[in-house]
C-alpha cells in the first residue's frame, strides 16, 4: 500500500517514514501542503497522513484540493494535529477527513491504524481475476493456473498466492501473512506460513515467490 506522510517537522517525517517502511510500506514525503498536492496527483497514494499546520498550504487545504479529483473519492485521509478543539475536528471532516491522529504520535497506535486500513485496501483491491505473465488467479472459483495449466492449490494455499500476487514486490511479514490468511479461526504459528510457502513452490516453482531471510516473502514477477 501506498502512503503520503506530510509533516513540515522533519523529525516527525523521519521517525514514522522509518517505522512505516520498516513495516513494508512504500512511503512518499512531502514537507509542506503543496508539495503534498503535487506528490499525491502524481503517486495516487491510498492512504495520505497530513500534518494541519505545514506551510503554503495547511493540511485543510490539502484535503479540500484532493477531494475534488475522482481518483481520491475513496482514499484514506488522516489528520496528524496537536489541537484538540471539537471544532478543528469538524470542519476537518467537513472537508473529507477520514479521522485524527494525536501528536505527539504514539508509535504503536499510529501502526495499528496504519495496519487496519491496510487491511481495507487489501479487501477493497481484490479483484474477481487476477492476471500476472503467465499465472492468473480466479478469486471467485477459487482457482489458478500457470501456462494455462490448472494447480491443485488447497484453499489456504490459493489464498496465499493471491496474497503476496495482489501487491507484486511488497514485502509480507509472517505476521502479516497469517492475520490476512487465517485471522482468528486457529491457534497456528509462523511455521505454517513457511509450509504453505514450501508447498506453494512446489506447484508454481521458485521463480515467483521470494524469501526475505528473517523478514517474510514477496511475489516477483
Amino acid at each position: 500500500m501506498k502512503i503520503l506522510l506530510a509533516d513540515d517537522e522533519p523529525d516527525v517525517l523521519e521517525f514514522l517514514s522509518f517505522n512505516l517502511a520498516k513495516a513494508g510500506y512504500e512511503v512518499i514525503l512531502a514537507n509542506n501542503g503543496k508539495e503534498a498536492i503535487e506528490l499525491a496527483l502524481k503517486s495516487k497514494p491510498y492512504l495520505l497522513v497530513l500534518d494541519v499546520m505545514m506551510p503554503i498550504h495547511d493540511g485543510y487545504v490539502v484535503c479540500q484540493e484532493l477531494r475534488k479529483y475522482p481518483e481520491f473519492d475513496t482514499s484514506i485521509i488522516i489528520f496528524l494535529t496537536a489541537k484538540t478543539e471539537d471544532e478543528a475536528q469538524i470542519q476537518a471532516f467537513n472537508l473529507g477527513a477520514n479521522d485524527f491522529i494525536q501528536k505527539p504520535v504514539k508509535l504503536n497506535v499510529f501502526l495499528s491504524r496504519i495496519h487496519a486500513i491496510h487491511n481495507q485496501w487489501l479487501k477493497k483491491s481484490e479483484q474477481k481475476i487476477l492476471k500476472l505473465k503467465n499465472l492468473e488467479l480466479d478469486l471467485e472459483k477459487y482457482s489458478a493456473k500457470l501456462d494455462g495449466i490448472e494447480l491443485v492449490l488447497a484453499r489456504k494455499e490459493f489464498k496465499l498466492l493471491y496474497l503476496l500476487a495482489s501487491t507484486p514486490g511488497k514485502v509480507f511479514d509472517r505476521n502479516q501473512i497469517l492475520e490476512s490468511i487465517w485471522g482468528d479461526e486457529v491457534i497456528v504459528g509462523e511455521r505454517t506460513v513457511d509450509v504453505h510457502v514450501r508447498k506453494l513452490r512446489e506447484k508454481v516453482g521458485d521463480s515467483f515467490i521470494k524469501t526475505l531471510k528473517g523478514v517474510g516473502y514477496k511475489f516477483e514477477l
